[in-house]
């Protein structure tokens, strides 16, 4: 189920919670979060929803740039955010760890 994202109270929840998760199983994305969250704020047309499970948000965003929907999900296995093109399924377009800079996540999202 998705929740989308409203108020300021809610966009602070959802960050808290990534970067809780982040700090305590993915250390290697626990710093890009924040310059993901900034890029998403920047581009975003229309209303973020984010995934939620059992009534926690989760590991899931989606993002809608001039009509395009992307997704923004943390891929366990590699230890990356990928954005996925459309669904959490879709193309990865994109794969982001703490070594991406702010310069790289701003090129990326300026041409989405």
């Amino acid at each position: 189920m998705a929740l989308t994202i409203e108020t300021l109270t809610v966009l602070n929840q959802y960050i808290n919670g990534v970067m809780s998760r982040a700090d305590h199983h993915a250390l290697n994305v626990n710093e890009v979060v924040l310059t993901l969250a900034g890029a998403v704020i920047w581009r975003a047309t229309q209303d973020v929803e984010v995934r939620t499970y059992n009534e926690e948000t989760a590991n899931i965003l989606w993002v809608t740039i001039n009509g395009h929907r992307y997704a923004l999900a943390f891929n366990h296995q590699i230890g990356e955010i990928e954005l996925h093109d459309r669904t959490q399924n879709g193309i990865v377009l994109a794969k982001f760890n703490n070594s991406t800079s702010a310069t790289e996540v701003k090129t990326i999202f300026a041409g989405l």
